[in-house]
């Protein structure tokens, strides 16, 4: 047997033990969330400890397969090879198709907003920021391409403008953003953004004048590169993608092999935007289950302002998240025995995160976009006088498997990354290996926490207004 036929034999047996396990994980984790709850169910069959052993067992394993492959060239191919497309003219005809779109989608929100019925998910306002932006068309952008650049409309707004006036501050890099995601964030939560579209357009409306404003002032590709949140939202996800966009066209590479590529993450507050990703869809888990409402009304017993006992937990879980992934950090260069620079590595290492984002964002919306996708063509349709019963999807029993194996999925890509950006760091591979065990146990916690909260159900957070 050739080398080439005894590796690919090898790899095979790799990937199919590692897809035992994950379908394993699946059907133990998903069989304990139905019972626990995403049916109604109250007969709960599997024990919540077997359940979230199963799933961090199914990371832990998948982890530990993947490092059976110690094989370069295995490693390299995976994330180095690519299909080009040269397609620049339809790309060029793609994008001012797509630059269309928004700034009429822009004008449509914004109209329905003013002159549109005030009725939460009756609202084309309302429909659109979150069905269409917040949970399909971002579920596009890490499963598919990055549309965003050529969509954005306030990017085309500023353009059209005079521009440039100021040197971006180096100092600022991307902190605006991470700022500006965690405000956006905690509004969700304390003001009426899903329920009401007047207050959704207010919100709107100040980041409309904040976005181009900067994008003036600093020039449209240093603000919409660095500091805007929206657009490092979209390329943060996007990078999971298999569709890549390059000078010439199009590149197709496999899922998730972007996120070893050095220039995505280039300093720390880039860092603390992918930890706010991942946290705050952890946050948005935890404040509606008993756990997380209890917390809160707690809290508030205290004599604490709601608006800032949410603020309070929005903060300091992501302090918290920062500590132990920096943590985390300390440990690998422990344990590779590396002369590389702490920061060096936690700005590599943050990328594989992406995955473990993607896979909560899909567990979080996938239910919530699909139901409602009709409702927000009922919208778009007729903005300023939508039907006042949408239609909504009413999806069945078994789709709580999809959810699971997001989340299932995406820790385990995210496990496969980190395995390569390790072999790229350090030369000997028991030292690779090595490094890769503190990053593991945050996984599997990660894992174990996330399936946890989805297990738990919804509940109404306290306090909040309708």
């Amino acid at each position: 047997m050739s080398e080439r036929s005894a590796l690919a034999r090898r790899t095979g047996i790799v990937l199919a033990l590692a897809l035992v396990a994950l379908t394993g994980g699946i059907g133990v984790v998903a069989a304990s969330n139905v019972a626990a709850g995403l049916t109604g169910s109250t007969d709960v069959t599997v024990p919540t400890w077997l359940y979230l052993a199963t799933g961090g067992g199914t990371v832990g394993a998948s982890a530990l397969l993947t490092m059976l492959v110690t094989d370069r060239g295995v490693i390299g191919t995976y994330h180095d090879r690519a299909l080009e497309a040269p397609a620049r003219r339809l790309v060029a005809a793609g994008s001012f198709l797509l630059g269309a779109i928004g700034v009429l989608g822009l004008a449509v929100i914004a109209v329905a907003g003013i002159a549109g019925p005030n009725i939460g998910l009756v609202s084309a306002t309302v429909l659109a920021t979150f069905v269409g932006g917040r949970a399909l068309l971002t579920i596009v952008t890490y499963t598919v391409g990055n549309p965003w650049p050529a969509l954005n409309p306030w990017r085309r707004i500023a353009a059209a403008l005079p521009n440039g006036y100021e040197s971006y501050p180096e100092s600022y890099r991307s902190w605006p953003a991470v700022v500006a995601l965690l405000t956006f964030v905690w509004l969700e939560v304390v003001a009426p953004l899903t329920s009401s579209p007047d207050a959704l357009l207010a919100v709107l409306v100040v980041y409309s004048l904040f976005t181009i404003s900067s994008a003036v002032v600093y020039s449209p590709e240093t603000w919409f590169r660095r500091g805007d949140p929206l657009s490092l939202w979209f390329r943060c996800y996007g990078a999971v993608a298999p569709i890549q966009r390059t000078d010439d066209g199009l590149k197709l590479r496999y899922p998730g092999s972007a996120l070893s590529d050095d220039e995505l993450i280039t300093d720390a507050s880039l860092v603390a935007f992918v930890l706010a990703l991942v946290w705050e869809l952890t946050f948005s888990g935890f404040i509606v289950t008993p756990l997380g409402v209890s917390t809160i009304e707690v809290l508030v017993e205290l004599g604490i302002p709601p608006v800032l006992v949410y603020l309070g937990l929005l903060v300091g879980g992501f302090g918290l998240f920062w500590k132990v992934y920096w943590l985390a950090i300390d440990r690998t260069r422990e344990r590779a025995e590396t002369y590389l620079s702490r920061h060096y590595l936690g700005l590599r290492f943050a990328a594989p995160l992406l995955a473990i984002a993607a896979g909560y964002h899909l567990a979080h919306y996938v239910s919530f976009g699909l139901s409602l996708w009709p409702s927000l063509l009922d919208a778009l349709a007729m903005p300023l006088n939508p039907p006042p019963n949408p239609t909504q999807y009413a999806l069945p029993g078994w789709f709580g498997y999809v959810e699971i194996a997001g989340i299932l999925v995406g820790h385990i890509l995210a496990v496969w990354i980190a395995h390569t950006v390790s072999f790229e760091l350090f030369p000997g591979k028991l030292q690779a290996i090595r490094s890769q065990f503190p990053l593991i146990v945050v996984m599997v916690f990660f894992t174990m926490v996330s399936l946890y909260l989805v297990s738990q159900g919804s509940m109404s957070p306290p306090y909040v207004p309708s």
